[in-house]
Parts: structure tokens; C-alpha cells; sequence
């Protein structure tokens, strides 16, 4: 896990890429995958369109 894969900088402001599990809240991302979004901690899967 590198936190380098989950925020991008550009110039002064920094954005969050990854999302956040609605579930677990803030700081329990969710892993993206070819077909869905899933959180590895209670297993919240969203499936991609």
C-alpha cells in the first residue's frame, strides 16, 4: 500500500483518488478492480457499469 497510489498533488491542492468505503467510513478505502470496487475490510462490493 502506497499512499502515493491514493492521493494525486497538483501544485498547491491535493485530491483524493481512491473512494472511501460507505460503510466503514473515512479512511477505509475501496480496492478497484477490472469489474467492481470492493472494500477489503467488510466486503462492500459495488459493481462497475
Amino acid at each position: 500500500m502506497a499512499v502515493k497510489d491514493y492521493y494525486k498533488v497538483q501544485g498547491d491542492s491535493v485530491t483524493r483518488i481512491k473512494q472511501f468505503c460507505p460503510r466503514c467510513g473515512p479512511g477505509t478505502f475501496l480496492a478497484d478492480h477490472k469489474n467492481r470496487l470492493t472494500c477489503g475490510k467488510c466486503g462492500y462490493t459495488e459493481f462497475k457499469k
